[in-house]
């Protein structure tokens, strides 16, 4: 995770002496006194292993397998992620997956960046495709309009959030469980589907046909997005890592589903800031039908750049602008005003997504030719 536009600080990719508590909060010394108590991760129940015999049968199906059973890689500590391999055999609970290959980032032209820790495998007992996510710690200092955020990543956090919204249709589904050395792994159902950004960038029109034929049902699923990130909040909860390309599409569904949610971050002021100065980037990214960056206008219309000013740009990324109706003007003064709660010029930030969706439901009763 990185940001243009703000300062990162911090240990890559792992602080080996770093703890988290039961409160995620990151430690020295482990455990905090009086952290407050969270649903903490069954133990791995004692293994009833299916036999070699059976596990090369079931790997056969899928790859050329070494011709003694013997010879299989079998995993039950995962603790160095680096050296999960295709073709290894992951041992978690008592069900058997058939390690791929490891997932790769895919956004702002990292495809080719591997995440060594996100591991798309097949659960041979049943044929489905997971995403398995291993334990990975890192940790920086985010600063956006001069307020800063801790953040680090916490597996448990994101465990816990796969247990509260199991039910959801708004989030992945998956469930948590310990490996053989007590590291709490993610087992993610795959959604089948584009990413928001994919679907946004697939429409060829005009920006003017794009926000009246378009956007209205882009936004409404977007609000139905920030109405998740509600829920996740009235519990107790953050994403902790919003933007645009952690919105899965469900090609099966339609629902707008969020994914990855590893991240969290402390902040003293208002705990669920990050989470909506996230939300604040992918609507300006939805309205103005992609970033529009101050480089692109100085050549392309150098008459539109000339009108901004910097309370007009975004307070997270200073090179793309937030005043989208200085660049297209049929935009409504209702929606153009949520916009400028994530401008550099803003007064006031939201605190809650309840108001936020209130701005929202009052601008959607604008958006008409």
């Amino acid at each position: 995770m990185f940001f243009s536009g703000i300062a990162l600080n911090g240990q890559f990719p792992y602080d080996a002496g770093m703890k988290y508590d039961r409160s995620d909060k990151p430690t020295r010394a482990g455990f905090e006194p009086g952290a407050r108590p969270l649903p903490q991760p069954s133990p791995p129940a004692p293994l009833q292993p299916l036999p070699l015999a059976e596990l090369h049968t079931l790997a056969s199906r899928w790859i050329e397998v070494p011709r003694r059973p013997e010879e299989l890689r079998i995993v039950t500590d995962t603790s160095d992620f680096f050296r999960v391999d295709a073709g290894d055999i992951l041992l978690l609970g008592d069900k058997p997956y058939l390690v791929r290959n490891s997932a790769r980032e895919g956004r702002f032209g990292l495809d080719d960046e591997v995440k060594h820790w996100v591991k798309r495998s097949i659960a041979l007992l049943s044929g489905e495709m997971k995403i398995i996510k291993l334990v990975f710690y890192e940790q920086f200092t985010a600063t956006i309009g001069g307020i800063a955020f801790e953040c680090f990543r916490s597996p448990r956090k994101e465990a816990r959030i796969l247990e509260l919204v199991r039910d959801h249709p708004n989030f992945m589904h998956g469930r948590s469980v310990a490996d053989a050395a007590g590291n709490l792994v993610r087992v993610l159902d795959v959604i089948t589907g584009a990413t928001l950004a994919d679907r946004v960038a697939s429409v060829s029109a005009a920006h003017e046909e794009y926000f009246y034929d378009h956007l209205p049902a882009l936004l409404e699923n977007y609000i139905r997005c920030v109405e998740a990130i509600r829920f996740l909040h009235a519990h107790g909860e953050k994403h902790g890592d919003i933007r645009r390309d952690h919105i899965l599409v469900d090609g099966d569904t339609g629902h707008f589903r969020w994914i990855d949610f590893d991240y969290n971050y402390r902040h003293r002021e208002n705990i669920y800031g990050y989470d909506l100065f996230g939300l604040g980037n992918v609507l300006i990214y939805l309205v103005g039908r992609g970033d529009v960056l101050l480089a692109d206008l100085q050549r392309q219309s150098p008459e539109l750049l000339a009108g901004l000013t910097e309370a007009d740009v975004n307070i997270v990324f200073n090179n793309r602008v937030a005043n989208l109706k200085k660049i297209h003007p049929y935009i409504p003064d209702s929606l153009n005003q949520v916009l400028l709660h994530f401008s550099k010029g803003a007064r006031w930030f939201y605190e809650t997504t309840d108001q936020l969706l209130e701005d929202l439901r009052l601008a959607q009763q604008d958006m008409h030719r």
